[in-house]
């Protein structure tokens, strides 16, 4: 037998050999000519809710708790109460969610406290004082919740205030100890020792978490394990979709492309089912972002746009897109809006690569520098190899930017070595370019070459159709300056010159202003000291600009 029951339950069970979906269909079935008892109702509730069917687990979940309190069981009723609110705080509904939880706390009042419904309670508490930032509140309530369990012998509900409590040690800054607990709390859910609902909800969370603390190996592993338990549970649907959405993010930092595209429209087509889930959101996102390294753009900006509709903000993926089109003020604003926006440690450095990058293109290498020292600053802090690949990576741009190519030579390879400790080719291979820039800068043309090479062999074995494009046009191997002194901007005009393009044409290429194209045509002379637009495009030739 397999417990399939809610947080609280004891009496629900499901035989293995029978399956979620036959026992779901048989309760409907009896539900059509009888009214179910408030056990069946309960059982109906999570099969539904297990099986993604969240109209009819709501509906049974009210139903269930109704039942139990009309037949005198308090603390029956009360644990569908805890239920419902943390299948609204799931779906993001949080107003439903807080009246619910208003009414289990009321009727809890009269009621001992000395019970496992009581810890139960304490959940959804927790988890809205860890919403609102009171951390040291959600620690307190998960503490007593993991009491109460191991006071009750309630596995489910010890697991869960332990999960709570390492998420909570994580925020306050503890990560070590933290990940240590969540890694103890997955060895029980990996023993069997909690129900199926207990056991998906912890692994979505903690691979969740995973991702927060970019602790990539986890997230990997975890991830790993859960597409090894949805494969024993196939009936479970609840958590297939964001388990594909997870493994879609690891695949595609694996450079399995196709692989994670398939993986991820499995995903969208499971959470889009009515009613939606929001989780929906993250899955558009991480197909975005396929779409936008592969060069379909148009597909790229549609789930982007669709991503936001369902909360989940199209940074810094639609900046990097609208970079990747060569709109620059518009990826510039956006990606600074965005950082301005940011709270919290997680969110800027996921903003920080994309906006060093953008901001030395845009000619604003101080803003890109300190936004290089704040990303190693948190890398130095969390030690995780994919912060500190992306910090080196970012300092040996903002160095290589200035002319340090001395500087950031070591800085690069730092960066291509976490990149591909991490088994990542895309990052790995687009910091290879960067070093080509480097070895270029420094007369060593042969290693440029040899590094270009890797790189390109790179791009087109994973379908990186933009990167190679970018190499192609000779836009690889280029350093951001040299000796005349054109910013990022300036060089790009300068190549639309010597591709025989007017300033009207150059400023529709650019989406800027045709006064602004002249300005920029006009400090290219002063710089280069020449002449004439003619004469301009011989002296980019002469330096190898072009």
């Amino acid at each position: 037998m397999e417990r399939i029951d809610g947080p609280g339950a004891s009496e629900s069970r499901l035989s293995t050999g029978q399956g979620l979906g036959v026992t779901f269909e048989s309760l409907r079935a009896a539900q059509a000519s009888r009214s179910l008892s408030a056990d069946e109702l309960e059982t109906l509730a999570i099969t539904a809710h297990l099986l993604a069917r969240e109209d009819v687990a709501s509906a049974g979940l009210e139903a269930a708790h109704e039942a139990f309190l009309e037949a005198g069981r308090l603390l029956d009723a009360v644990r569908m109460v805890v239920w419902l609110t943390l299948s609204h705080m799931d779906r993001g509904d949080v107003a439903r969610a807080s009246g619910w939880l208003a009414r289990a706390g009321r009727l809890l009042e009269g009621a001992d406290r000395d019970c496992a419904e009581w810890g139960y309670l304490q959940i959804p508490h927790g988890l809205q004082l860890l919403g609102a930032g009171n951390v040291d509140g959600a620690g307190t309530a998960f503490a007593g919740v993991v009491q109460c369990g191991e006071r009750f012998g309630d596995a489910d509900l010890v697991t869960l205030g332990r999960l709570g409590s390492g998420q909570v040690l994580i925020q306050q800054g503890y990560r070590d100890a933290g990940i240590a607990l969540l890694d103890e709390v997955m060895l029980a859910v990996a023993m069997g020792d909690v129900s199926i609902l207990v056991a998906g909800t912890v692994y979505c969370a903690v691979i969740e978490t995973c991702h927060a603390a970019f602790d990539v190996r986890r997230a990997q592993e975890w991830t790993e394990a859960l597409s090894a338990w949805c494969e024993e549970h196939p009936d479970a649907l609840a958590f297939r979709g964001r388990c594909l959405t997870y493994r879609s993010a690891i695949m595609r930092l694996h450079g399995e492309w196709p692989d994670a595209l398939e993986e991820v429209r499995r995903a969208e087509a499971l959470l889009s089912r009515e009613p939606v889930h929001p989780a929906v959101g993250a899955s558009l996102y991480e197909r975005a972002e396929l779409e936008r390294l592969r060069g379909d753009f148009p597909a790229a900006e549609d789930a982007y746009r669709q991503a936001s509709q369902w909360g989940r903000h199209p940074e810094p993926g639609l900046s990097l897109l609208r970079f990747a089109q060569g709109r620059l003020d518009a990826a510039a604003s956006s990606i600074r809006r965005a950082l301005q926006e940011a709270a919290g440690t997680e969110s800027r450095m996921r903003l920080l690569p994309a906006y060093v990058e953008i901001m030395l293109t845009c000619g604003d290498p101080a803003a890109a520098g300190l936004a290089a020292e704040e990303l190693t600053e948190a890398a130095e802090r969390l030690d995780v190899g994919l912060l500190r690949a992306s910090a080196a990576q970012a300092d040996g741009q903002v160095r290589l930017a200035s002319g340090d190519v001395a500087g950031a030579l070591p800085a690069l390879r730092r960066a291509w070595s976490e990149w591909n400790d991490l088994n990542a080719p895309y990052e790995a291979a687009r910091v290879r370019v960067l070093i080509a820039r480097c070895c270029a800068a420094s007369g060593d043309h042969d290693s440029a070459e040899i590094e270009e090479d890797v790189a390109r062999s790179v791009f087109a074995r994973l379908g990186a159709t933009p990167d190679l494009e970018s190499l192609r046009s000779g836009r690889g191997t280029w350093s951001p300056r040299d000796d005349s002194g054109l910013t990022p901007r300036e060089f790009e005009v300068l190549r639309l010159i010597a591709r025989g393009l007017s300033n009207r044409e150059i400023a529709l290429e650019l989406v800027i202003s045709e006064k602004t194209v002249a300005r920029h045509v006009s400090n290219i002379l002063a710089k280069a000291g020449v002449p004439s637009r003619t004469a301009a495009v011989a002296y980019a030739h002469e330096r190898r600009l072009v």
